[in-house]
């Protein structure tokens, strides 16, 4: 069952822009609908970390962030700890970037973490939509895009490193990350949008497939948590499947959002989004 539609146009506005851009990131939603997340809590928990567009719109004191994509745990990890010298080498790929370089750099994965953070942050802001995609080896394999900016005006790695400093980061699956929530946790989940019959039932998340029987494992995770007490928010399709699956589960509401990851713009629309709470 749908719930009453948002108005976009109030909430808070971001402060701290995440540093990567991310398909199916949230960084709308941190621009409008922060009015959603609740007043109070000790822990914000992130089972689906991506870009972190909430974790940074609200930079709590307290954090587990965690993902199944080890590259970008391993990019969140070395920023925390050494923000200077990731940002050393990105300035580096931003003086010698060009279309050979990036090719070049896209064949190259280094294995010491902090240079390796530089060079996902590097093809993320100069690959096609910041689309992250591997082959059957494990290749990053997206095709350049249009920016050829790889540092930002925005940029502030000394302020990422000390807004995460006091966060926990883990490599490890959602089921893991929400399975150790509870009273005082409030969980942001943004998991990929499968829904039942598209794609078979499936959809290719990082080098990982998310199911429809993943899909149904969130479900029973997410209401485990809320029932140990732990406050969470879910955006999912809005899609009958999965208002199905999640009937009796929290209240349930419609935001509506641009969509901009078409190749061109006049196949940009707006489309709209299940958001889930589990409070009152």
């Amino acid at each position: 069952m749908n719930g009453p539609a948002l108005n976009s146009n109030s909430g808070t506005n971001v402060t701290a822009p995440p540093f990567l851009k991310w398909a199916g990131g949230k960084r709308w939603f941190a621009a409008r609908f922060l009015e959603l997340i609740p007043e109070h809590y000790d822990r914000y928990v992130e089972p689906f970390l991506g870009s972190g567009a909430v974790y940074f719109a609200l930079k709590p004191d307290c954090a587990l962030l965690s993902d199944i994509n080890d590259d970008l745990i391993d990019c969140y990890i070395a920023l925390r700890d050494a923000p200077s010298e990731v940002e050393k080498i990105l300035n580096k790929h931003h003086n010698k970037h060009c279309k050979k370089y990036y090719y070049d750099v896209r064949k190259s994965k280094p294995k010491n973490k902090i240079q390796k953070a530089a060079w996902f942050i590097y093809l993320n802001r100069t690959c096609w939509n910041g689309l992250y995609r591997v082959n059957k080896q494990n290749q990053f394999n997206v095709p350049i895009g249009t920016k050829t900016n790889v540092i930002l005006p925005t940029d502030d790695f000394t302020y990422i490193g000390s807004t995460l400093s006091t966060a926990t980061i883990l490599h490890q699956d959602f089921e893991k990350t929400i399975d150790a929530t509870g009273r005082g946790d409030f969980v942001f989940v943004d998991p990929p949008y499968t829904v039942k019959h598209n794609h078979n039932g499936f959809l290719k998340y990082n080098d990982k497939i998310f199911s429809w029987e993943d899909q149904i494992r969130l479900r029973d995770s997410i209401n485990r948590a809320a029932k140990r007490g732990a406050k969470i928010l879910l955006t999912n399709a809005n899609h009958h499947s999965v208002n199905e699956i999640y009937s009796g589960i929290g209240e349930h509401l419609v935001v509506s959002r641009a969509s901009v990851l078409a190749g061109s713009s006049q196949h940009r629309t707006r489309t709209e989004e299940l958001v889930i709470r589990t409070w009152a």
